[in-house]
C-alpha cells in the first residue's frame, strides 16, 4: 500500500495532507515551514507510514521557488523516509491548477490545496520523481545567477549605448571596434570632452589606446583617427548637461566592470563544480558544447536516472509538440507545449545553434527543417534542432558515454 502526502507550502507554514490509495484523507496539519516543523512533519509521516503499514511513501510539494525548497530537500534527505521508500516530488504548480479544475465546487484554501496535491500524487504519471542531488542544486545556483548576470550585462550595455548616443552621436556609425573594449570604456570613463579628443594629436590618441587597450588594437592610429571623426561630426552639448551625461556614462561603465567581475569569479567555481561531475565529460564531447553549456544542461537536468527516457527530458524542458487528430485527420501545424524548465529549453537552443556549426548531422538536420515551412524558418528549425539534440545528450548521460563524431550513438528510447 502507498501512502500519498501532499503539502501546500507558504513562506510560514505547510500544511499536510494524508491520503490512501482509495482516495481516504487519513490525516491533516499544520506545521511551521522552519527546521522544527518539518521534524514533526517527517515523524508524523513515519508514524502513519508503520500504522497502515506503507511498501512506498510519495510526499509532493509545489514548486514555489524558495519557500518549498528547503522541506522538499529536507523530506528527501531524510534516512527514515529513505528506509520506507520515500520519493519527494517537486510539481509544477499549473499541473496541479489544471488538476483543481476538475473540482469546481470546491473552495480555495491551504487545506484543500494539500488534498489536491495529495490527489493529484495518488493518480500518479508525473514527468519527473524526485528532488535533484545536493550537487546539481549547488550547480543550478551558479548557472542560474550566470543567467542573471549576463541578461544584466546586455541591459547595461544597451543603456550605456543610449547614453553615448547623447555624448558622441556619431560613435557607433564611425568607429569600427568593440563600445566596450577595455581602451575605450577607460577613454569615456576620464571624461574628455568631445573637443578633447578632437583636439588630441592623432599620434597620442593612438598611443593612448595601445596603452588602455594592451596592444590589442592591429591599427590603433587608424582606430584614433576614426574616433577623432565620430568626435568632430557629434553634436554638442552643454556644459551642464555633458556633466551629466559623463556621470550616468561612468557609472554605467562602472556597474558593466563589476558585472564582468563577477562572471569571472561565477565561471571559476562552475569549472571547479564540473571537475569530477559526472556527465560533465560526456556532454563536452560534443563538439562546440562548452563549459557554460554543459553546467546549464546539467545543473537543470540533474542525474537523469530522474527521467524515463529522452522523451521526458524533452518535456521536462518544453521541447514537445502537442498532437491534434481526429479521426483520419491530423494536423500537421501543432504548437509547442508553453509549459517546462525555460533555463533548460534555453541552453539547449542554444547549445543546438552552437553544434549545427561544427556537426554536419546536426547541420544538415537544421538546414533540412529550415526549408520545410516558408515562415519562421529559423526559429522552428533551431527549436527542433534542439529536439533532435536533447535525444544525444540522454544517451550519452545515461551510458556515460563520450561523444565520438562519425561513431553511431544509441539514441533509442530507453
Amino acid at each position: 500500500m502507498k501512502l500519498f502526502v501532499g503539502i501546500d507550502v507558504s513562506s510560514e507554514e505547510l500544511e499536510a495532507c494524508f491520503m490512501n490509495p482509495e482516495g481516504d484523507t487519513l490525516e491533516t496539519l499544520k506545521v511551521e515551514n522552519n527546521l522544527y516543523g518539518a521534524e514533526h512533519l517527517r515523524d508524523r509521516i513515519v508514524a502513519m507510514a508503520d500504522k497502515l503499514p506503507s511498501s512506498e511513501i510519495h510526499i509532493g510539494l509545489e514548486a514555489t521557488s524558495v519557500y518549498s525548497w528547503h522541506p522538499a530537500m529536507y523530506l528527501h534527505e531524510q534516512e527514515s523516509l529513505q528506509n520506507r521508500n520515500a520519493k519527494v516530488f517537486t510539481i509544477n504548480p499549473k499541473l496541479i491548477n489544471k488538476f483543481r479544475e476538475a473540482y469546481a465546487d470546491l473552495d480555495k484554501t491551504d487545506r484543500i490545496d494539500a488534498w489536491i496535491i495529495a490527489d493529484r500524487l495518488r493518480f500518479g504519471r508525473l514527468t519527473t520523481t524526485i528532488v535533484m542531488q545536493e550537487r546539481y542544486v549547488a550547480l543550478q545556483r551558479l548557472t542560474r545567477m550566470r543567467f542573471h548576470l549576463v541578461h544584466n550585462l546586455t541591459r547595461e550595455k544597451q543603456y550605456f549605448l543610449q547614453n553615448l548616443f547623447y555624448k558622441c552621436n556619431a560613435f557607433r556609425t564611425e568607429v569600427d571596434s568593440s563600445v566596450f573594449g577595455h581602451a575605450i570604456l577607460e577613454m569615456l570613463s576620464e571624461k574628455y570632452s568631445l573637443d578633447d579628443i578632437a583636439h588630441m594629436e592623432v599620434a597620442d590618441l593612438a598611443d593612448y589606446l595601445k596603452e588602455k587597450g594592451r596592444n590589442r588594437f592591429p591599427d590603433p592610429e587608424n582606430v584614433a583617427k576614426c574616433i577623432q571623426k565620430a568626435a568632430r561630426a557629434s553634436y554638442r552639448l552643454s556644459k551642464v548637461v555633458e556633466d551629466s551625461i559623463d556621470l550616468v556614462l561612468g557609472a554605467s561603465i562602472q556597474a558593466i566592470r563589476s558585472i564582468q567581475s563577477q562572471l569571472k569569479e561565477i565561471d571559476k567555481a562552475i569549472e571547479r563544480m564540473l571537475d569530477g561531475m559526472p556527465g560533465a565529460q560526456c556532454l563536452r564531447s560534443i563538439p562546440s558544447i562548452d563549459r557554460v553549456y554543459t553546467a546549464g544542461i546539467l545543473a537543470e537536468i540533474g542525474d537523469i536516472e530522474r527521467f524515463s527516457d529522452q522523451a521526458a527530458v524533452a518535456k521536462y524542458a518544453g521541447l514537445t509538440w502537442r498532437k491534434h487528430q481526429s479521426g483520419p485527420f491530423e494536423a500537421e501545424d501543432t504548437k509547442r507545449i508553453r509549459s517546462g524548465n525555460r533555463f533548460l529549453r534555453y541552453y539547449l537552443v542554444e547549445a543546438a545553434n552552437s553544434v549545427k556549426q561544427r556537426e554536419p548531422e546536426f547541420g544538415e538536420y537544421y538546414r533540412k527543417k529550415y526549408r520545410e515551412v516558408p515562415k519562421h524558418q529559423h526559429k522552428r528549425a533551431l527549436v527542433l534542432t534542439a529536439r533532435k539534440l536533447v535525444r544525444l545528450v540522454d544517451a550519452l548521460l545515461r551510458n556515460g558515454q563520450l561523444y565520438t563524431p562519425g561513431r553511431k550513438v544509441n539514441t533509442a528510447t530507453h
